[in-house]
């Protein structure tokens, strides 16, 4: 069967209904069986899954924290334990460990509330391009398949049911020196309207591209053969209801970079300026000696 935007959409949804082995126990699979290795914005939207099958409505999930411990194996299923911290009466707290071949791949704690009003502030979008002014995804997914051939690919086959289009062109991969990494991100076709399943597949591309914010004052990419470059860790925080099937702008920069690590932060707005979520996370970009 060709593959068409629906069923990319349906592939990410397919991975992320995830299959209930026992209380507290569940079993995903990967949507990219022939890539190196699994994508990361996978094992932290599985993670969230898994952590969300154990708590009740109306509690949404306003914040989580994860650890990327191994590389994910793409061609076996991950088992996600959730461990059932705290049942508060404004907050209820879940850990969770994803773990293959018996160890511990990657964990999570994420937290749920009760929604409330309360003050209110963000900060304000960048003046950028709207997305319908930028070019479709395909010139520049062509660009990048050009100049890294092997490793955007394996990237590519992870992200199809997003549609992302950079606000640079540069094959280098979002951006260039003194510029930041910022795009348009949604996913391809329209997703369910609860509000879970948007902040799983918004969980899913807050990983994408996150870690290049610490490399593009280097002038270097996440794909340089002589870069050991892998994520450390991720956070995520929701701070408002959005679809993920809507244009999303993900800006994205890097406060510092020293000891090998990077510290990256991104910012989710709507296209009319609106704050709905934060990320941050800590990368590896270690040199390393061509063999």
């Amino acid at each position: 069967m060709t593959d068409t935007p629906s069923s990319d959409v349906a592939a990410l949804l397919s991975i992320l209904d995830l299959e209930q082995l026992e209380i507290n126990l569940f079993r995903g699979r990967s949507g990219n069986p022939g890539g190196g290795r699994v994508f990361g914005g996978q094992v932290v939207a599985q993670a969230l899954v898994a952590a969300r099958r154990t708590v009740d409505a109306p509690r949404l999930t306003h914040s989580l924290h994860g650890y990327f411990l191994l590389g994910g194996d793409p061609t076996i299923p991950i088992v996600y334990e959730v461990d059932r911290i705290r049942d508060g009466r404004s907050f209820t707290t879940r850990r969770v460990v994803a773990i293959q071949h018996g160890k511990a791949i990657f964990s999570m704690a994420v937290s749920f509330e009760l929604e409330e009003g309360g003050l209110e502030h963000q900060n304000t979008m960048p003046d950028v391009p709207m997305p319908e002014d930028l070019p479709p995804d395909d010139v520049w997914r062509a660009r990048l398949l050009e100049r890294f051939p092997e490793a955007a690919q394996r990237d590519w086959m992870a992200i199809r049911p997003l549609e992302i289009r950079p606000l640079s062109l540069d094959p280098a991969y979002l951006g260039s020196a003194g510029v930041k990494p910022s795009l348009w991100v949604r996913a391809r076709t329209p997703l369910p309207d609860d509000l879970p399943t948007h902040q799983a597949v918004l969980a899913f591309a807050s990983d994408f591209s996150l870690l290049q914010a610490a490399l593009l004052p280097h002038g270097r990419s996440v794909f340089d053969r002589d870069l050991q470059v892998a994520s450390l860790d991720h956070a995520l925080w929701f701070h408002r209801p959005f679809r993920a099937d809507e244009w999303l702008l993900y800006s994205q920069e890097s406060p510092a970079a020293f000891g090998s690590r990077g510290f990256c932060r991104g910012e989710f707005f709507t296209r009319d300026g609106v704050l709905v979520a934060s990320a941050a996370q800590e990368g590896l970009m270690r040199h390393v000696i061509a063999k």
